[in-house]
């Protein structure tokens, strides 16, 4: 066999099988990857996603829980619960969130409300309006509904309610002044809505509650609901109750003092529709 048409011979070999390595290593590349780009083992199959895992988690700005700052890893534990005492009470006094935010939702009716924090909770008041702007903004909030939009301003200025953070001592004065109890043992435990005014607990707002925390829900969960829950009294809406084990539970429902078998949820709209649950 002539020595020149043994290299042609070789030659298409070796492309033969350079090529058969190409198509397998594409194969094996779709499979890595998945729809999408996604790599397969960032999905989790059906019965490997926890029950009581959130339906949306709504991470909130660094500024308000410190640990999720945009240096922390990626694979860090999510915040359950803010660590250190808790002021019990503060000065009664409160002061005001002085930006003016962004009309939230496309179409409807606009509502103003202005932020206020109380003195001695040292919490700042510029933090507690960001997140209580990334709670009503959704998507998932009540501004999905097309028919209402909400904007912050001012401390000073006209406005349709206001939204508190105050001490337990503080809220529960200002919740019975509502005509609303708020005690646990005693204690001033829950969030309320009176008049015109939403407050917020601040050891709700610090620590969420116990069987949050036991379920790994995180903290910025929480506060989404508890804003959505309370700024769904303001807006008319009254308590719901769980639809059905398993399902997701009403932002309506009482999900500080009890899931009744329902999963976590902060949002009032899933999917585009309004979701409710039982009145009760």
């Amino acid at each position: 066999m002539p020595r020149s048409f043994r290299r042609q011979r070789r030659f298409a070999l070796f492309a033969q099988l350079v090529a058969v390595g190409l198509a397998i290593g594409a194969v094996v590349s779709v499979i890595a990857e998945g729809p999408g780009g996604r790599p397969a083992a960032d999905r989790l199959a059906a019965d490997e996603i926890p029950s009581v895992a959130p339906l949306v988690a709504a991470p909130l700005p660094s500024s308000v829980e410190p640990s999720l700052s945009p240096s922390a890893s990626p694979s860090a534990p999510p915040v359950l619960r803010l660590p250190g005492a808790v002021p019990s009470a503060g000065t009664g006094r409160f002061g005001y969130d002085d930006r003016s935010g962004p009309v939230l939702g496309r179409a409807g009716e606009l509502r103003r409300y202005r932020v206020a924090v109380e003195s001695g909770s040292a919490e700042d008041a510029a933090g507690f309006g960001a997140a209580v702007e990334t709670a009503l903004a959704g998507p998932g909030s009540w501004v999905d509904s097309g028919q209402l939009r909400l904007q912050q301003v001012p401390g000073s200025a006209p406005r349709d309610f206001t939204v508190y953070l105050a001490t337990a001592r503080t809220a529960g004065r200002m919740c019975v002044e509502g005509g609303v109890d708020i005690r646990i043992d005693g204690r001033p435990y829950t969030s309320c809505r009176a008049p015109g005014q939403v407050i917020i607990n601040l050891d709700r707002w610090r620590l969420s509650v116990p069987h949050y925390v036991s379920a790994g829900v995180p903290l910025s969960v929480y506060r989404t609901y508890v804003v959505n829950h309370e700024v769904g009294h303001q807006l008319g809406h009254r308590h719901e109750g769980c639809p059905g084990s398993g399902r997701p539970a009403p932002v309506m429902m009482q999900q500080t003092l009890f899931l009744n078998g329902c999963r976590v949820n902060p949002w009032p709209y899933l999917d585009g529709r309004r979701y409710a649950g039982p009145p009760l």
